[in-house]
């Protein structure tokens, strides 16, 4: 089996070496090229066409949100995901960033092992938004005047049990939570899941959780814990 092809893009040095050295040690990983800005990212992005870019927030001539926003819109990049390297002063720039397509988001302090597992995890199509994660993203952010989601108009194109799969993808419940809750097969919960993602054209599961607060099938308070 190939190893997931990895782009490091962060504007400092020393935190790319440091990724780079965590990432050497794995057998099913290999950093293919760095970036020290988001111009730069995209760049690299298309040239190598990988499977996550880890992605610093806060970067110069293109930040992270611009860089993950042009990665989505490329159709030659459609398999790529986008992992946010963040602190706790960035939630608002997180969630742009999710909302442009990133599939998720770590602390720059997380556990070495963390990040190997959200790199996993994000290749495979999951999404780093735990509801023990995102509580203070979502709270913040997604009920703001500011906020420019789809309208509930756009739930039409969703089945009583899609909406309902997306309510609970939006809890934070993986598909055998769902499968679970719902009382049916763990491939059925994740044929519900494929299907919801397809008609909203998300790239994962991080923007049927984005979708779902937005439309207010779920609203803040209604996590899964």
């Amino acid at each position: 089996m190939s190893p997931l092809r990895v782009i490091l893009a962060d504007d400092q040095v020393m935190i790319r070496s440091g990724l780079r050295a965590l990432l050497a040690a794995e057998h099913d990983i290999e950093v293919v090229a760095e970036a020290g800005d988001g111009t730069q990212a995209v760049a690299e992005a298309r040239a190598h066409k990988p499977d996550v870019i880890v992605m610093d927030i806060r970067m110069p001539i293109l930040d992270g949100v611009g860089a993950t926003r042009a990665i989505a819109a490329d159709p030659d990049l459609s398999a790529t995901r986008v992992l946010i390297l963040t602190t706790f002063d960035d939630d608002a720039l997180v969630f742009d960033a999710i909302r442009a397509g990133a599939a998720g988001y770590l602390l720059k302090d997380a556990d070495p092992g963390d990040l190997l597992r959200g790199i996993r995890a994000v290749a495979a199509g999951d999404s780093l938004l735990a509801p023990q994660a995102a509580r203070r993203l979502i709270a913040a952010f997604v009920t703001t005047p500011t906020s420019t989601g789809p309208p509930p108009a756009a739930l039409a194109v969703l089945t009583e049990r899609e909406r309902e799969i997306v309510a609970l993808v939006g809890r934070g419940l993986s598909n055998d939570e769902i499968a679970d809750w719902l009382t049916i097969s763990t491939a059925t919960a994740r044929t519900h899941v494929s299907r919801a993602m397809t008609k909203l054209a998300a790239r994962d599961r991080a923007q049927l959780v984005v979708f779902a607060y937005e439309t207010g099938l779920v609203r803040p308070g209604t996590y899964n814990t």
